[in-house]
């Protein structure tokens, strides 16, 4: 009996060794991750329509450039509050729920967005958008990591995470083709699409198991202040700090960057035409997308900690030398680099944040400090909009290299969670 037991975990393992790690996620897995994904990519979609009207809207109601910068702001301000908000309310009606939720507030007001008469009109709209942004991220995170096992969450997120990048390049297709033929509040309407996502939601994605048990029993009710008592304060507050750096680095270039594209040398900007700088944003993205991707891979194979400072580090010098590169081509050939390294360690927040927070707190925990961190960042837009009148676009894109450059130390306040068990 006792050879048996003793040959029988080498078999398992070496069985299991000669698997591709694919196959051995279930269907369901793979339909929260999905729909965690293509929720994600919508919600770009949705929110960057306006970077890519911004140029256009300032034309048309003669907006400064603070002005346009403070549009963006309120956008992601708002979306602070409805990742807390929404974080909570994860955690007591669903991952799932929640989601869906989220996909319908964020599409209705794209598309209330193109109705718009002023700039106060437009902030409103906007605002309400934000609220829909940030909990649709929360939930599709909880999501995916409460589903996955912990040997490949990083690679799940980072895949998650990729949707942004999908989002973005749609974006950029559909203001390349609609924005010059139609006009921004077209362009607006068609955001009101990924309202039909929710359909195929509601009837194949199931709620994580994990989520279902704790609802069950109900042990210790779902609530915000659990996240500020004493077993998980640090990581309350350790989380707060690196989103906050990372979020305003991360929105005070990529809301710019189409701007920077776009305006003209005497204003510090590229000088590429619309439909040009609107296609310039595709090999970013692209690059973008297989940072988000690939990041879960490194981080799966050699930590959280290490690949989220590398990729951040590498960020704030590319940045650095994009925003001071005048020559299309040269910037044509960055891009990828910047998207890649610039957006990569996303992938990060919704592993390492999750990893540290119990069932009970998940929720809260990854709204509130993601969310806080975003709510910082929405200072971000506006702050490089206010540079930007004073030094040129691409100058001031700088601010945000130095933030990355913060970003990347703050890591180590949190211990590495690596394939950690889900409490």
């Amino acid at each position: 009996m006792s050879e048996t037991v003793a040959t029988q975990p080498s078999e398992v393992v070496a069985v299991s060794a000669t698997i591709p790690w694919w196959k051995t996620i279930s269907k369901n897995q793979w339909y929260s991750l999905l729909a965690a994904q293509m929720g994600w990519a919508l919600d770009a979609f949705d929110v960057l329509l306006y970077v890519f009207a911004l140029t256009t809207i300032m034309k048309e109601w003669n907006l400064t450039a603070t002005e346009a910068g403070f549009l963006a702001s309120v956008t992601l301000f708002a979306s602070a509050f409805g990742g807390i908000a929404f974080g909570v309310i994860a955690d007591r009606i669903g991952r799932k729920n929640a989601l869906m939720a989220t996909v319908l507030i964020f599409s209705i007001m794209s598309g209330v967005s193109g109705l718009t008469q002023n700039l106060w009109q437009l902030a409103l709209a906007r605002t309400l958008l934000g609220l829909g942004m940030g909990g649709e991220w929360a939930s599709g995170a909880l999501l995916v990591s409460e589903t996955w096992p912990p040997e490949h969450r990083g690679k799940a997120i980072g895949i998650m995470q990729g949707g942004w990048a999908i989002g973005y390049i749609l974006a950029a297709i559909v203001a390349g083709t609609i924005l010059p033929w139609l006009g921004w509040r077209v362009l607006f309407f068609i955001g009101i699409i990924p309202a039909l996502f929710t359909l195929w939601v509601r009837t194949k994605v199931e709620e994580p198991e994990i989520w279902v048990k704790a609802n069950e029993e109900k042990k210790q009710g779902f609530s915000l202040t659990q996240i500020f008592r004493p077993d998980l304060l640090r990581y309350t507050v350790c989380c707060t700090i690196i989103a906050i750096f990372v979020m305003f680095g991360y929105w005070g270039l990529f809301t710019w960057l189409p701007g920077f594209l776009s305006s003209s040398a005497d204003k510090g900007g590229a000088g590429l035409s619309i439909v040009k700088s609107s296609m310039w944003i595709i090999p970013t993205m692209i690059g973008a997308f297989f940072g988000y991707v690939t990041f879960g891979f490194i981080a799966d194979k050699y930590g959280r900690r290490p690949t989220f400072a590398a990729f951040l580090l590498i960020a704030a010098v590319l940045v650095f030398i994009y925003g001071n590169t005048r020559d299309a081509t040269l910037l044509l050939i960055l891009g990828p680099f910047v998207g890649f390294f610039g957006s990569g360690y996303f992938s990060a927040f919704g592993v390492f944040i999750a990893e540290l927070f119990p069932t009970r707190a998940r929720g809260a925990g990854l709204g509130f400090t993601y969310n806080v961190g975003r709510m910082a960042s929405a200072l971000a837009p506006t702050t490089v909009g206010f540079a930007a009148t004073k030094y040129g676009v691409g100058a001031a894109l700088t601010i945000t290299a130095v933030a990355f450059a913060i970003g990347a130390a703050s890591i180590f306040l949190v211990p590495e969670t690596k394939a950690a068990e889900l409490e």
